[in-house]
């Protein structure tokens, strides 16, 4: 088992693998860690995770208090966002919140990944709905994920970023990297004319393998709550799992749109 130094030194790991990915801008961007139901460690507020050294984490408790900082270093201002999937989700070891480009860009157009256009994707991540805008460093935020917390492992934020977690923080990284991959592939393929995507027998038959696998997490083939209610799964809903009910066929204009926003923030 790790002792705390050791998980520090983790987190300031996985903070230079996202910011070396062009995950986060400057000091964007935010980590936790539960070491118990009372202590978490979490990423400071105000500095690059591409930076980071383990005495820059602090420790806070269960509702976000400071148990202990060094320095000037306090806690990432979305502590409560974390905290609130710690207290939903108990099989939640770490969350990751990240502005990688595509995703972010997906979040920013208000279209949720639900179309099915790989098996790692639909197996690994089932869909990726989007929450409901708020504002940063509010309870709006924790309130907006708390919907999707219980079904999904993985949420966009509307016009803000992408939340992933997990029962470890290898994992919980590993998720966002997946989201991001998605999404790229999701709007790369729209560019070529649009994906061929699985049909719904495919789709079943993924969610069998991921089954048979016995993944952990929240996914789509054990308690898709669009299923649950008689209506077509997650990745044939048409964007349902989306607060807005957007509709999945994307006009050439919104296509057009994320393409502007993709190379603004790839500095193109």
């Amino acid at each position: 088992m790790q002792n705390e130094y050791e998980v520090k030194k983790e987190i300031c790991d996985i903070g230079k693998r996202i910011y070396n990915r062009n995950m986060v801008a400057a000091n964007d961007g935010n980590i936790s860690v539960k070491l118990n139901d009372n202590e978490f460690l979490c990423t400071p507020t105000g500095v690059s995770k591409g930076f980071m050294t383990p005495e820059y984490i602090c420790k806070v408790d269960a509702q976000g208090n400071v148990i202990q900082s060094n320095g000037n270093f306090k806690p990432s201002s979305e502590i409560k966002m974390h905290m609130r999937v710690y207290q939903e989700r108990p099989d939640v070891r770490s969350v990751v919140h990240a502005h990688p480009v595509y995703a972010t860009s997906f979040a920013i157009a208000g279209i949720p990944l639900t179309q099915p256009i790989m098996p790692e994707a639909v197996i690994a991540l089932g869909c990726v709905p989007i929450a409901k805008y708020g504002r940063p460093s509010t309870m709006e935020i924790p309130d907006a994920v708390s919907e999707y917390v219980q079904h999904f492992d993985a949420v966009l934020l509307e016009n803000h970023g992408a939340l992933t977690y997990s029962d470890s923080l290898l994992a919980a990284y590993l998720k966002m990297e997946s989201v991001e991959f998605y999404a790229q592939l999701l709007y790369q393929s729209r560019m070529l004319g649009g994906p061929k995507e699985f049909t719904p027998q495919q789709v079943e038959d993924l969610y069998e393998i991921r089954r048979q696998f016995g993944m952990k997490g929240r996914h789509p083939a054990n308690l898709c709550p669009n299923a649950k209610e008689g209506k077509p799964s997650c990745h044939t809903c048409g964007g349902g799992c989306h607060d807005k009910k957007e509709n999945a066929n994307v006009s050439a204009d919104v296509v057009a749109e994320i393409t502007r926003k993709v190379l603004e923030q790839l500095g193109k």
